[in-house]
């Protein structure tokens, strides 16, 4: 439970440190926005199905602005840290069924899922870090080693 924690709050410090160096561009990349906005309406759409709660009219994919990744940032720092709170070491085998966004059901395990949201965050966020090298902008720090 304890490296679950950890790999929450990398996740939640990597989300501001990308969401301040988007805020501080003189013009906003819709690309770029566009995947961190994904990393976080992905976030939210599986903190929705691990709170049982129906997550079909969530997108995965938006064209959000930089002021809504601000705001999905701090929704989601605050719903997953008070289910990561609330979540027994016991709760992390057990099987979740949700359907996925194109209507098929599956069944997965808490652990399975929380490690598969802050690894899917990784990948885009690399993305992100990729463009911004190639419009001259520095890539925003953000490795596991950096953050501890």
């Amino acid at each position: 439970m304890k490296t679950i924690q950890k790999m929450y709050e990398h996740l939640n410090w990597a989300n501001q440190h990308i969401l301040e160096t988007l805020q501080s561009m003189e013009e906003e990349s819709q690309e770029v926005c566009r995947l961190f906005s994904h990393i976080l309406f992905a976030e939210k759409v599986w903190i929705t199905r691990l709170q049982g709660l129906d997550s079909s009219l969530l997108p995965i994919w938006s064209d959000a602005d930089i002021e809504v990744c601000a705001e999905l940032v701090r929704q989601n720092k605050e719903s997953t840290t008070k289910y990561l709170t609330e979540l027994a070491k016991t709760d992390l085998d057990k099987f979740i069924t949700y359907t996925n966004s194109n209507g098929k059901e599956f069944k997965s395990t808490v652990r399975d899922i929380l490690t598969h949201v802050a690894l899917h965050g990784h990948y885009h966020r690399g993305q992100i870090n990729a463009r911004l090298r190639a419009v001259g902008i520095e890539p925003v720090k953000i490795d596991f080693i950096t953050f501890v």
